[in-house]
């Protein structure tokens, strides 16, 4: 496995598999099971024993149960393990979308409450796009002078920005010398919408990190197993491009997960690849992929097939 990179100047060093816990607060409408308080320990537990141990969550995931039940853990172990990096995001105010300065203070406030720590690694602000006002977040004043603010502050060492549409980030990335930026969904093995996103984040220096390299799990578990594609149930359309990479990996006995975890891996724009996970199975399973030998002919085959570039949550 590639060893860690660090994060602009900021002394972070990130290693090149990171974990995601939007579905260890239990979304059972997103990706179509409970997770209970036992098997999310667990899970946090199993990532938090490895010296790397990486965790990115955000105030929102599961209406702030991902965060609580990651705090949980943390107090458990007596604090964040030395070595090991938080990472989470300011949201909007999930009932009425403000995000302005006050919400993003608020938000903070409310994930240190519940991760029990008095810092984070990382603070991203998180999907800009589903604002009631992207000038509240970006005017003078707004919720991005407030994100900076709070690394001056101390209360983080790096500062980033999160989301999936290209139209609402490329202005912020342009405007803002951010540390770091991470999208999702829009850089797997049918979609490669975030590729300008990815070149000129890498042309400013700033580190990328990839989200959700399994399409919110269908690139994981296989068409036949998993009915949501983004988040949302899967389509004829969607399901099309996913069935020929598996038609290449099932020639090559190479697992869809491996292909679809190391397609983001072996990109050397991207610092860190971010995976959900909701079982300790999931992170055993994530670095064995990792690892997985996967022939040149896969990837050559692959290049053929190509990528869509539209954006894959449009309607």
């Amino acid at each position: 496995m590639q060893q860690t990179k660090e994060i602009g100047k900021t002394g972070i060093r990130i290693p090149p598999i990171g974990f995601g816990s939007t579905g260890i607060g239990s979304i059972p409408q997103i990706y179509g099971y409970e997770v209970d308080e036992d098997r999310a320990r667990d899970t946090l537990h199993t990532i938090l024993d490895r010296p790397d141990g990486f965790i990115d969550t955000a105030r929102g995931y599961a209406l702030g149960r991902s965060e609580e039940r990651i705090g949980n853990v943390i107090r458990e172990l007596g604090g964040m393990p030395e070595g090991r990096i938080l990472s989470t995001k300011i949201d909007r105010d999930m009932d009425t979308s403000v995000f302005d300065a006050d919400q993003a203070r608020r938000s903070l406030e409310q994930s240190l409450q519940a991760l029990g720590v008095e810092r984070v690694d990382i603070l991203s602000l998180h999907d800009p796009e589903y604002a009631a006002s992207v000038s509240e977040i970006t005017c003078s004043g707004g919720a991005l002078d407030e994100l900076f603010r709070m690394k001056e502050e101390g209360l983080t060492t790096a500062v980033g920005l999160a989301g999936g549409r290209l139209d609402v980030l490329m202005p912020m990335l342009r405007d803002r010398d951010f540390d770091v930026v991470m999208t999702h969904n829009r850089h797997t093995l049918v979609n490669v919408n975030a590729a300008p996103l990815i070149e000129f984040a890498n042309s400013k220096g700033i580190t990328v990190l990839n989200a959700a390299p399994y399409s919110g799990g269908l690139l994981a578990r296989g068409s036949s197993l998993h009915h949501f594609y983004v988040y949302r149930p899967t389509t004829e359309k969607t399901l099309a491009p996913v069935r020929e990479v598996e038609n290449i990996c099932s020639r090559h006995d190479v697992p869809l997960g491996a292909l679809a975890l190391q397609f983001s891996m072996r990109d050397a724009n991207i610092a860190s690849t971010v995976c959900g996970v909701t079982w300790p199975q999931h992170v055993r399973q994530t670095l064995e992929w990792a690892d997985w030998s996967i022939p040149e002919a896969v990837w050559s085959e692959l290049a053929e097939l190509g990528q869509t570039d539209g954006d894959p949550e449009a309607a």
